[in-house]
């Protein structure tokens, strides 16, 4: 193998697929130190910002998704993939990588496609329990497919498949905080029942109306709750919470220690997004998933099955959240048999070290 290792890893769009990439890249570094690795993005897109807050490089196509309202938008969406494409095979042979690592989304399609055709060897990994439209097209091109659910071979050839799991982001796996410290970090009664509600970074507009339209039972509960409302809903709900404020709600744009936050929840309420699930996998956190119903082929609804199946979560159709979710929320986290039961059987579905073990296979690639 050659002395300095050089390695493009490709996708993002959400925090969801940004993560994993992250662990994956830390993971070789901290095995290969002198590896050199360079992420290749989506213009516009939240991986611009998140990898160079990582540490990494990062190179930016202008590709974008195709328009299914609007066809006459797709000449143009047209153009700029043939652009991608030009400038994903010039970013190749500037850097000359020895393996691309493929996490899924449009950019990681570009990349994938050309170092497959210039005879690169590529390796994806697949988060969710319903595999990408990018992923199996290029499931024929690549050596290698990391998967983080059983049942993968109607999506990918069987002898590519690799069972890995999803890694998450290191710090939510560990807290040198007790669950009584977590709590009064978020200023709240340290022995008291606690839910925390997470609809992702920028919020989920469905988990923030069932906090807003059931406020009643919140307030009579001797339950308290952290209510991450993202930044994008915040200031909306603190101007319609002026004169309703609640001691035992706790309301915050963003958390930034999630391992604290998730530490002092008994119960969490979340999306189902694949990175999260992983998540409460590896701690064993009891959870109500809200699958999102903007994501592509409903693959939230599916990730969350993958776990109801098991009796390893609760899950709330979108549609129905605001009506039922606080109260079985409140209902639940009574119920210490249910919860154990829930921790138990989520727990069983984690894979530990998924990010060294992708490392591995990556690096196999390159020793052929």
């Amino acid at each position: 193998m050659d002395e300095e290792l050089r390695i493009i890893i490709s996708g993002g769009g959400t925090g969801g697929h940004i993560f994993p990439a992250v662990s994956i890249a830390n993971a070789i570094k901290a095995k290969h130190p002198e590896a050199k690795i360079l992420f290749v993005g989506a213009d516009g897109r939240m991986e611009m910002q998140r990898v160079p807050a990582a540490g990494y490089e990062i190179k930016g196509l202008p590709i974008k998704g195709f328009d299914r309202a609007n066809k006459l938008k797709n000449f143009e969406v047209l153009c700029k993939l043939w652009k991608s494409l030009r400038m994903a095979r010039q970013i190749i042979k500037d850097f000359k990588p020895q393996v691309a690592v493929g996490v899924g989304g449009y950019a990681s399609g570009a990349t994938l496609y050309e170092c497959a055709k210039m005879g690169i060897p590529c390796l994806i990994q697949e988060q969710n329990s319903y595999a990408g439209v990018t992923n199996k097209l290029l499931s024929k091109r690549v050596k290698k497919i990391c998967v983080a659910y059983d049942g993968m071979e109607r999506f990918f050839p069987a002898d590519k498949i690799i069972m890995t799991g999803n890694p998450v982001r290191q710090n939510v796996l560990s807290t040198p905080l007790s669950v009584e410290e977590s709590r009064e970090s978020f200023g709240l009664a340290p022995n008291k029942k606690t839910i925390l509600l997470v609809g992702g970074s920028l919020g989920a507009r469905t988990i923030n109306r069932s906090v807003i339209e059931h406020l009643d039972l919140i307030e009579q509960s001797d339950v308290q709750f952290i209510w991450q409302t993202g930044k994008f809903y915040h200031q909306q709900i603190l101007d319609s919470m002026k004169g309703k404020e609640l001691p035992n709600l706790k309301i915050m744009d963003f958390i930034s220690d999630m391992g604290a936050a998730y530490k002092a929840a008994d119960l969490v309420i979340s999306r189902a997004g694949a990175s999260s699930i992983s998540e409460f996998q590896l701690i064993g956190k009891p959870v109500i998933l809200v699958p999102s119903p903007n994501v592509a082929e409903d693959h939230q609804t599916k990730n969350a099955m993958a776990l109801v199946n098991k009796d390893a979560a609760l899950c709330v159709k979108d549609v129905e959240a605001p009506e039922t979710l606080i109260k079985l929320a409140l209902d639940t986290i009574t119920n210490d048999e249910k919860l154990a039961s829930l921790s138990e059987n989520v727990k069983k579905m984690g894979l530990k070290n998924s990010a060294e073990i992708i490392a591995d296979e990556v690096i196999k690639l390159i020793k052929g």
